[in-house]
């Protein structure tokens, strides 16, 4: 009994992996390619038969959901009947700061999930460790903060100011002041190409590699006002949103948008994007939420409501925020997004920001009165990767994996909407050679041209009959002539093409003794 639940559960975690139906063979002719196509499947089939039995060793944490009885709704759930539920680890992540007198905060999360940053509008700045939920860091820059984001790992943040940004260590201690960004709204940090993004109050979009200082791309949208600027985890395409309902994405080597859409009509006031990347969620001043196929620019659900603020988990869940309402929405097999979890904040608390924890089924809040955690059972992937993002890393792990992301640093121009084209070539077509009835045609019209100008008639005896037909003659031979000098060209590169390769086949000790002429 034990051996066919095995298989059984085989098989479920198989058809995950499958590429959908295989292909019918019976009905084709041609031999060839039903045994092209049957090789193929063959190998579909082992993948997915490989990754199935992985996932068995290497992801032996399994994410749970709130699974409800008879008529429960899952979002009739309160926190309180769900920390009741959780063992103790994850209930310590259910917490509220009360910070009345500095908000509204805004926050982020470092890859791992276990470093938050947090920022008051009224210049509070600190970094906790949720592991042990103590502060590292917590200071007053006495000036107004508009947004903070992490950089490559927890030592470094940027938090953007009132007239510039400025880049702190994690002691707190002031590295530099980027005076060129100007009054930065919205900050965003490139992990792959260790890019620091920013949109400032006059529309203009910046990139400036953190590394070396240098300013990658400066731009003005022309758009208008905005405030709203998200980044595409799949592609690193920044995305920002206007006032006038357009939606645009930008790369770091373009002055141009690369895609421009009109996704509402009214000013855009959020925009989120899902882990595959093939998603985008889009809020608007018209109460509408919109849910995109990037991949053919199509909206696939449109829900009613407002949101000021939208994130996607790493599980795909998306949460919303309108003023103090939290909205959770999940899918299921089908693609239409449905009311998951929903959570009220205490009265008078608006909500500034909302934004999952990576690898917790946590969701953070940043608000007029503080920050506070909840608990969304289902949001984050159980199973983290030690390579790309660990929890529970070391300090010697953390500068080995600096300088790893260091030399795997990726240039500016590996930015594109379609990052599975890097790497690939143009197929250059080889110029078909002209035949010889083709160059004899093209030599006797090129002769009959020449036979048939019509020379300038010029005084005091240049026009003589003599003259004119020994002109016409070199005009004739001078059309002959180049036919025979590009013969000879194509000739002299044949052989030199035939040394180079004559000198490639020679053992390596013998190249340096080879003519440099060769080459």
């Amino acid at each position: 009994m034990e051996i066919h639940d095995v298989s059984d559960e085989l098989d479920i975690k198989v058809k995950k992996y499958q590429r959908g139906e295989g292909a019918d063979l019976e009905s084709l002719k041609d031999k060839k390619l039903k045994g092209q196509l049957a090789n193929k499947e063959e190998l579909f089939k082992k993948s997915a038969n490989a990754a199935a039995k992985a996932e068995k060793w290497l992801m032996q944490t399994e994410g749970g959901r709130l699974e409800p009885e008879g008529i429960e709704k899952t979002w009739r759930f309160h926190q309180q009947s769900i920390a009741k539920e959780v063992d103790v680890a994850s209930r310590k992540n259910q917490f509220d700061l009360v910070l009345p007198d500095l908000g509204p905060y805004t926050l982020d999360y470092t890859s791992s999930g276990r470093y938050m940053v947090s920022a008051g509008r009224k210049g509070h700045l600190s970094i906790i460790d949720l592991h042990t939920l103590k502060p590292i860091k917590d200071m007053q820059v006495r000036e107004t903060v508009r947004d903070v984001v992490f950089l490559h790992n927890e030592l470094f943040f940027a938090a953007a100011q009132k007239k510039y940004t400025y880049i702190y260590n994690r002691a707190g201690t002031e590295l530099h002041c980027l005076k060129e960004h100007g009054a930065v709204l919205k900050l965003q940090f490139l992990r792959n190409h260790f890019l620091l993004s920013s949109i400032n109050k006059i529309g203009q979009l910046h990139y400036q590699d953190i590394t070396t200082g240098q300013m990658i791309g400066n731009y003005r949208c022309g758009l208008g006002h905005s405030d709203v600027l998200e980044l595409n985890p799949y592609n690193s395409v920044l995305t920002s949103g206007h006032s006038g309902g357009t939606v645009s994405m930008w790369k770091p080597t373009s002055q141009a948008p690369l895609v421009k859409m009109l996704c509402h009509r009214g000013p855009v006031t959020a925009i989120a994007f899902h882990p595959n990347g093939h998603l985008m969620a889009t809020a608007g001043m018209d109460k509408k939420l919109k849910i995109w196929d990037l991949r053919k620019n199509e909206v696939i659900q449109t829900l009613p409501g407002f949101a000021k603020s939208l994130d996607f988990s790493q599980k795909g869940m998306l949460a919303t925020s309108t003023g103090s309402f939290v909205q959770v929405l999940a899918t299921s097999d089908s693609q239409d997004y449905s009311r998951y979890m929903i959570h009220t904040m205490a009265k008078g608390y608006q909500i500034n920001k909302i934004l999952f924890r990576p690898y917790e089924d946590v969701l953070g809040i940043g608000h007029s009165n503080g920050l506070s955690s909840i608990l969304i059972p289902g949001s984050g992937e159980p199973n983290f990767d030690s390579w790309v993002a660990n929890p529970y890393e070391t300090s010697k792990q953390r500068r080995e994996k600096e300088v790893r992301v260091l030399l795997d640093k990726l240039p500016p121009e590996a930015i594109m909407l379609d990052p599975t084209q890097i790497g690939n070539l143009r197929n250059t077509r080889n110029k078909e050679k002209p035949t010889q009835q083709e160059t004899e045609a093209e030599k006797a019209a090129a002769i009959a041209a020449a036979k048939n100008v019509t020379l300038k008639k010029k005084t005091k005896g240049r026009s003589k009959p003599s003259k004119v037909a020994r002109k016409k003659q070199e005009g004739i031979e001078q059309a002959k002539r180049s036919f025979v000098e590009q013969h000879k060209d194509d000739g002299v590169l044949k052989k030199k093409q035939k040394r180079i390769m004559d000198a490639s086949d020679l053992p390596v000790a013998l190249l340096p003794f080879v003519s440099r002429k060769t080459t």
